[in-house]
């Protein structure tokens, strides 16, 4: 593998790790902001009805225990225009007034850890929200009707969300997408009808309040941790280059193409990361042991030459001798073979 291609495959693995989340372990925030759908409340022969989407906002301070589960306490606020109003099935003329949830919540949550960036997630909350009334308004006939109050309750919730870990750019950040039910104990609410003659009698009416809700937010874990990339690999040595050099019968001096051949190792020496130059003489087995022995050294320190003066510092330069002992091509005692008669330069 080349050194290009193994540091584009490091870079292409190491790519998902630095996005992967992580199970949130400790401290951690979160906010968002969404659309609320109030279903229509009805109770005592009363309906109030608020057909556009109305707005919701809360925010979360949460501790994660490692492991997918996370615990949080939340503050919430809705809020819903009055579309219709009808009291005994009758609707009412001129309808108008906001609805308001508030409250604070303790949910349990566990995420669920699928790999990679993705994090879905489920969870369920109870606590208390007062649903506020103000000037829920209405005309039958000459009277007009109004409820205009505030009544707290026990509430509850169930959450499914997925995050998105943008732990790559801040560690620690999340996106989230969230859909919230959430509801409450029928709350009491006063209701006074007022004649044309300014004559005003109340009632209590009990009243649903059940919302749907779909949030965008964000996340924020404490003291995590940079993703650590996995470094590419180190490229693999360069293979050994080795250069043959070959010279006649019981001669040590170079011809004309040993210069070539020499020339050439002394350029990729010079153009590459060369530490050091083995220049190994050989002889065949035409003569006695002691004296190929010699004649091979004789003809490394030649080539070793050569390459000085090609510009290659003499320090980086090794010479062996073998003699006959390790010939290219075997053959028996006292045959002349050229391929033996040799110089190897190695270029590590």
């Amino acid at each position: 593998m080349s050194l290009r291609k193994a540091l584009l495959a490091a870079t292409v693995l190491s790519l998902p790790l630095a996005a992967q989340a992580q199970p949130v372990s400790g401290l951690y925030v979160g906010a968002g902001v969404g659309a609320n759908f109030r279903m229509d409340t009805s109770g005592s022969g009363v309906k109030v009805t608020s057909n556009n989407p109305g707005w919701v906002g809360l925010g979360s301070i949460g501790y994660g225990f490692g492991n997918g589960l996370r615990a949080e306490l939340e503050g919430n606020y809705r809020s819903n225009n009055v579309n219709r109003f009808a009291v005994g099935g009758v609707r009412t003329t001129l309808p108008a007034g906001i609805t308001r949830t508030y409250g604070a919540m303790v949910n349990v949550l566990y995420d669920f850890n699928i790999g990679g960036p993705l994090t879905p997630y489920l969870g369920a909350g109870v606590g208390y929200s007062w649903v506020e009334s103000r000037r829920v308004t209405g005309r039958s006939g000459t009277s007009t009707l109004r409820m205009n109050d505030t009544d707290g309750r026990f509430a509850y919730q169930g959450i499914a969300g997925v995050a998105y870990s943008m732990y790559d750019m801040v560690p620690g950040l999340s996106l989230t997408l969230e859909y919230r039910f959430m509801g409450n104990l029928d709350n009491e609410m006063p209701l006074r009808t007022t004649t044309a003659a300014g004559v005003t009698t109340s009632r209590n009416v009990n009243q649903t309040n059940y919302n749907h809700s779909v949030l965008l937010g964000v996340r924020y874990a404490f003291g995590v941790a940079p993703a650590v990339v996995a470094p590419p690999p180190a490229p693999p040595p360069a293979a050994a280059r080795t250069y043959l050099v070959f010279f006649d019968w019981n001669r040590a001096d170079l011809t004309d193409r040993a210069r070539q051949i020499i020339a050439q190792a002394a350029e990729a020496a010079r153009g590459t990361q060369t530490t050091r130059l083995e220049v190994s003489g050989h002889a065949d087995r035409s003569g006695t042991p002691q004296y190929n022995q010699a004649l091979s050294r004789r003809r490394a320190e030649a080539v070793a030459a050569e390459l000085v003066r090609r510009g290659i510092n003499r320090n980086e330069i090794s010479i062996q001798a073998f003699g006959e002992s390790r010939p290219l091509v075997p053959t028996a005692d006292g045959v002349r073979e050229p391929q033996n008669r040799r110089v190897e330069i190695v270029l590590k």
